[in-house]
């Protein structure tokens, strides 16, 4: 029997999901794709289906010579603009949509999973806990990302041990609301590196190349010796999705990176 035609809802959830996959996770086959499934009432190969409908869209997989499935749909468009217009938006949304399919979101394992390690005091309530509890939501969503984007590797060392990676922001989180959670204003780092690039000591060129500060390259350290010297002029793994846009690279090199005359001049 022919399933009925996707909703808003319904594909609002699947892009969610997509964003949050690695490229070679979208089969019917994925636990995450099968809860999705149930949660929604259509069948994984359907969801399956439908997430690779929107792979086609992107623009960083289809420039790779990857093709995604055809067949997304005017809808199926219209949810991928949605989401690049209102990051937040849409996230905080998406969690509101998945009370209205389960009664009860906390009583989805794969959900405590995702949310694990940001627990909110009992002594909060009210309007406390209702913008710690988005704080969450938002947090998670742009961490999965990301790190699916890079398939859960540091871009700059492939460290790959995923307690000790950061879905670190381009733009810094307090500097841009409509992009926090755009995954394209995000880089998979390890901690030591993800803090290098937060104190403004390394940049990316606008061919997303690594730029030391003249700091570093000045030290002497072994461990700057050995660990960030190396990376001068080096090109980062690209992630498989949401390249990281030379808009945001730009606005690191003049704002954060501590060596932003000469980058602005370069």
């Amino acid at each position: 029997m022919r399933e009925s035609r996707w909703t808003k809802d319904q594909l609002k959830l699947a892009f969610h999901l997509y964003c949050q996959l690695p490229f070679g996770k979208l089969h019917a086959r994925n636990t995450e794709v099968m809860r999705l499934a149930s949660l929604i009432g259509r069948t994984p190969s359907a969801v399956a289906m439908k997430l690779v409908n929107f792979a086609s869209l992107d623009p960083a997989i289809t420039s790779t010579g990857r093709k995604g499935l055809d067949g997304a749909s005017a809808i199926d468009r219209e949810i991928w603009a949605d989401f690049h217009a209102d990051w937040e938006g849409l996230a905080l949304e998406c969690q509101r949509l998945r009370t209205q399919f389960v009664a009860d979101v906390a009583a989805d394992p794969m959900e405590e999973e995702r949310l694990d390690g940001f627990d909110i005091p009992d002594d909060f309530t009210g309007e406390t806990r209702r913008v710690l509890t988005e704080q969450r939501i938002k947090q998670n969503f742009f961490r999965r990302a990301v790190l699916a984007s890079y398939r859960g590797r540091c871009c700059m060392s492939g460290l790959a041990e995923p307690r000790l990676l950061v879905a670190s922001h381009i733009v810094p989180w307090k500097d841009d609301r409509a992009n926090r959670l755009n995954p394209s204003n995000g880089l998979c780092l390890s901690a030591i590196h993800d803090r290098a690039f937060d104190q403004g000591l390394i940049s990316l060129s606008d061919d997303w190349k690594v730029i030391l500060s003249e700091q570093l390259r000045r030290s002497d350290e072994p461990f700057v010796e050995s660990v960030f010297k190396p990376l001068d002029g080096r090109m980062i793994e690209l992630p498989h999705r949401f390249v990281p846009d030379a808009a945001f690279l730009q606005r690191h090199r003049s704002a954060v990176f501590v060596d932003s005359r000469w980058a602005r001049s370069a």
